[in-house]
């Protein structure tokens, strides 16, 4: 029986980084819903989280109010977002980047320096077998409150899943 341990204090974290559009809605989202589970799990040092945008409309920004909103309603504080550009010679600074719909999937495999960075791209949807399917989070920035909370729901389930699926790893001090 292999006995867990608590991860090397000298290993690296293991960085993701949650992409969308305008890095004003749902990836603000994800980074603020993940790094609530790592801190929950006590994994803060282990895991990083950290958002953008594929483009360079809201840089600096806060997130759309809605957002702020929506996770507020949730027990979540997004209201230190900034938003941010997605550097495309950023891919080496992680270990996980995660798109949102097929739009940004597609920008950042066309970013990636070579296949090593372009495996690195995931769809958010794809960590929760249930969603999967869906392929896309939609955009809800057009939309209305509840729009942002349906979009917080999904997002809410996939990054669960996606803890799931790291947290044991990172326990054992493996990446």
């Amino acid at each position: 029986m292999t006995r867990a341990h608590s991860p090397s204090e000298d290993a690296q974290p293991f960085r993701i980084s949650f992409v969308c559009t305008g890095n004003i809605c749902r990836s603000p989202m994800a980074e603020v819903v993940l790094r609530e589970h790592v801190a929950r799990a006590g994994l803060a040092g282990y895991i990083t989280t950290t958002s953008s945008g594929t483009g360079d409309w809201h840089v600096g920004e806060r997130a759309d109010q809605r957002t702020i909103d929506a996770l507020a309603r949730r027990g979540y504080d997004g209201s230190m977002h900034r938003a941010r550009q997605f550097e495309t010679d950023s891919f080496e600074n992680f270990d996980l980047i995660v798109a949102f719909d097929r739009s940004h999937e597609r920008i950042l495999r066309a970013w990636a320096p070579n296949e090593i960075e372009r495996d690195k791209v995931r769809m958010m949807l794809s960590f929760d077998a249930e969603q999967a399917h869906l392929r896309d989070v939609p955009d809800p920035y057009y939309s209305d409150d509840a729009m942002f909370d349906a979009v917080l729901g999904m997002i809410e389930r996939s990054s669960q899943a996606l803890f799931r699926q790291i947290a044991p790893a990172i326990r054992l001090g493996v990446r």
